[in-house]
């Protein structure tokens, strides 16, 4: 090995599969070996994967509830507090306090909306680490063809569990048709 070699800092190991079944098996064994920094990339959704990777629900919908309910109380406040408290009006005997509630609701409605969309939109961008204008991956050559028919499976560095020689003996005893180090600054 090289001095040069030597310097290079390692991004991840990936493994390519023949097949989704064997995919879905290796991701298996490896959600059953401990690791927690590793994805895989097929050119279709594969039913179970998610169960095979042990993964959770996401946060994303509370995240989304939060916005909305965020919304749903400022329209609210914007409502209730100017036409109830501050310079409450009286005109032809309508109300100004909980019973005006039908005249608000399409405020309500729309803030609640539009701030559950602004928070999806956001909350997409920051919980998938968006944007991020290159990715290691996209320097392997292989892996261009992971939209059309190959199937991979990377675990990566910053795993607690994860040597460079270690992971990439495991993955070829998997039965992956081919292991490659990927590093981060080549």
């Amino acid at each position: 090995m090289t001095a040069a070699a030597a310097r290079r800092q390692s991004f991840a190991v990936v493994a390519e599969f023949g097949s989704a079944a064997e995919l879905y098996h290796a991701a298996e064994r490896v959600r059953d070996a401990g690791y927690r920094f590793w994805d895989v990339h097929s050119p279709f959704p594969i039913h179970g994967m998610n169960k095979a990777m042990g993964l959770g629900k996401s946060p994303l919908g509370y995240i989304i509830f939060c916005g909305g309910l965020t919304g749903f109380l400022t329209a609210v406040g914007l409502e209730f507090i100017p036409s109830s408290i501050l310079y409450p009006l009286i005109v032809h005997g309508k109300p100004v306090d909980f019973f005006t509630v039908p005249a608000f609701f399409p405020i309500m409605f729309e803030l609640t909306i539009l701030f559950s969309a602004f928070t999806a939109f956001f909350g997409v961008f920051i919980l998938n680490r968006l944007p991020r204008l290159h990715h290691p991956l996209f320097d392997y050559l292989p892996f261009r063809r992971v939209t059309n028919d190959a199937f991979f499976l990377v675990i990566e560095s910053g795993d607690p569990k994860y040597s460079e020689t270690g992971t990439r003996d495991f993955l070829q005893g998997l039965g992956s048709k081919e292991v490659k180090v990927i590093y981060a600054n080549d």
